[in-house]
């Protein structure tokens, strides 16, 4: 009876996972049966949105008011905004099967209940909305539907809206370049290299203007590997443009604009924004580096809302602008924005983080939910990317890697050396990716670069998270045992992770066994590496198992992010910040000579020989 009654849990327990990262994965757009819908126009009902352009003042995101009438209201009833604003189609893509008459192919890019803000709708017919649109690269129109998510019928259309200059260039994202006087700005717009030349014109601050020219990418339908990005998920992504800013002085301020000339001799300008150059390798100044996973985007409005999706995105992105002053570079390590094929929501996500990415350097890892699709090449055969396949997150943002599909790389920030790996991608010892790590583990010059960080979406060290938990790993199976010999050889400081949807924070720690009993102040070697989870930046919250594990030191079940401020060569501070608050609820310090990295500790000693 005990064993039937041990399997029984077990069982449960496996249930209760699957049933948890099911609600994590669940776009609010894949709720909307959007193939299903019907045409049931009642001319007693109308939808009107004003104004009908938005932007005057130049803004790249705006405001308005939808106001509509139903003549037969229920619970049911809620709006869909559409862009472009002629969303229906004769046809539809052969791939998605299809409930004939096949009149909508394209999800909506928001919704929202028609009592959201009107409680009175059911019983009077009328209600309204205050929404927020940002520009994106087309017109938009809102749609009253009837009969609920499933089976949705249209039942009146609005006005078209749309912002002044709908192709202007937008959102730019900074990054660092391949060497540490370069930096990227890569940003999206309207205009083909058949319409126009990008580039940057930028300068020291207060100093003369230089131009530089930029690249231009785009992609198809046809490069998304299924559905929705291939059907009802997919739009237009636009073009996305990469200037190179070369040469730069170190910790130098500079500011610079985005545009486009235009055949016919005009300029499209963008706002001005500014930056600071990256210190020089190994300069001993104040640096101070965030690090997060599992962002996602929200919207202002409350819209999109299903499941708690990712609440805390907002208040996460709110700390880090406000504290901007005191960022020198942000590391998001993998699930971006969610959007899971629905293709509208990576430019809501860079609209969201404009203030943050277009100041100081937002670098990104691949997660699951950017790569994971069937015979694709990905480690993991799920479907977690909704179709996209790497393409979104490969193209929508610059990263210094050789090859963008094998999304791995190292970037140095002063005396920090970043080593960035791709879970989605086969790292087991032997394969080109670990041949990566390991070059740029052992590559780093310790004395001018002492704190050696590694970064990585899937948990590939140590978690308390239920779902690992279950599995009996307490991490990605495999992880360990490949790399952890090269975190212990190479002397890693701090290995950080995303995916699970809290905050912990392990000992120091080698084979399981904790190398050192200090909590807060260590001095001296490690002898191991501090192992951290920091994927609670925004997607709904997961649970950690009830089992205490000798090896976790804080567990914390909130929205929140890492920030790393290394002083010198010899003193390091990590803080861990709740995004509700920005206070700091859990921290460590580092303190430590260059002779204590060379110390001899557990597998990482050089090989004697009889003349030592």
């Amino acid at each position: 009876m005990r064993e039937l009654r041990s399997i029984f849990l077990g069982i449960f327990l496996v249930l209760g996972a699957f049933r948890l990262t099911i609600s994590h994965e669940d776009q609010p757009l894949s709720k909307i049966a959007i193939h299903k819908a019907v045409f049931a126009l009642d001319d007693n009902a109308y939808i009107k949105a004003s104004p009908s352009i938005l932007g005057m003042k130049g803004q790249n995101s705006d405001w308005l008011t939808v106001e509509y009438n139903s003549p037969n209201p229920s619970v049911g009833d809620w709006i869909g905004v559409f862009s472009p604003s002629n969303f229906s189609s004769s046809t539809c893509p052969a791939e998605n099967p299809r409930v004939y008459p096949p009149l909508l192919c394209s999800a909506p890019i928001k919704f929202q209940y028609a009592n959201y803000s009107s409680p009175q709708y059911k019983s009077t017919g009328k209600g309204s909305l205050k929404l927020q649109l940002i520009n994106q690269r087309s017109d938009f129109s809102f749609v009253l539907f009837t009969n609920g998510l499933l089976n949705p019928k249209v039942v009146a259309v609005s006005n078209k809206v749309t912002f002044t200059n709908p192709n202007a260039p937008v959102y730019p994202r900074l990054a660092q370049g391949k060497v540490w006087n370069e930096m990227t700005v890569t940003w999206t717009s309207g205009y083909g290299i058949n319409e126009a030349e990008p580039f940057v014109e930028w300068g020291p601050k207060g100093g003369d203007r230089t131009y530089s020219p930029a690249g231009t990418l785009t992609f198809g339908r046809g490069s998304m590997c299924g559905a929705p990005a291939r059907t009802v998920g997919w739009r237009d992504p636009g073009y996305i443009h990469t200037g190179f800013l070369r040469e730069l002085w170190p910790n130098a301020m500079y500011t610079y604009k985005l545009g486009h000339r235009l055949f016919n001799g005009t300029y499209i300008w963008s706002s001005e924004y500014q930056f600071k150059a990256s210190p020089y390798p190994g300069q001993d100044s104040l640096q101070q580096v965030i690090i997060f996973g599992d962002m996602g985007k929200d919207e202002a409005d409350g819209s999109n809302e299903y499941n708690n999706f990712q609440r805390g995105s907002l208040n996460t992105t709110r700390q880090l602008i406000q504290d901007l002053k005191n960022i020198d570079i942000v590391f998001h390590i993998g699930d971006i924005c969610y959007a899971n094929g629905y293709i509208s929501q990576w430019d809501q996500f860079t609209a969201q983080i404009e203030p943050i990415a277009s100041t100081v350097p937002y670098m990104i890892a691949s997660g699951n939910h950017e790569r994971d699709w069937p015979g694709t090449g990905s480690f993991y055969g799920n479907m977690d990317s909704g179709g996209e396949c790497g393409v979104l997150v490969e193209n929508m943002f610059y990263v210094p890697t050789e090859n963008r599909a094998k999304f791995w790389y190292s970037t140095d920030y002063g005396m920090f050396r970043f080593c960035i790996a791709d879970t989605e991608q086969d790292w087991r010892e032997g394969t080109e990716q670990y041949r990566f790590i390991e070059h740029c583990l052992e590559s780093v010059d310790r004395q001018k670069q002492p704190w050696l960080i590694f970064l990585a979406h899937r948990v590939l060290g140590y978690s308390s998270d239920l779902s690992y938990a279950v599995e009996g790993s307490f991490a990605e199976p495999m992880g360990r045992e490949s790399l952890q010999k090269l975190w212990q050889k190479y002397k890693v400081d701090i290995a950080v992770f995303g995916h699970v949807h809290n905050y912990e924070r392990i000992c120091p720690i080698h084979q399981n066994i904790c190398t050192n009993k200090e909590k807060h102040y260590y001095k001296g070697s490690l002898n191991g590496t501090i192992h951290i989870a920091a994927g609670g930046a925004g997607a709904s919250l997961s649970p950690f198992t009830t089992l205490q594990t000798t090896w976790s030191l804080y567990r914390d079940y909130d929205h929140g992010f890492v920030k790393l401020t290394a002083f010198d060569h010899s003193n390091l501070l990590f803080e861990y910040k709740k995004s509700r608050d920005g206070k700091v609820y859990d921290s460590f310090r580092i303190s430590r000579d260059y002779r204590d990295i060379l110390a001899c500790s557990v597998d990482s000693c050089p090989s004697m020989t009889l003349a030592s």
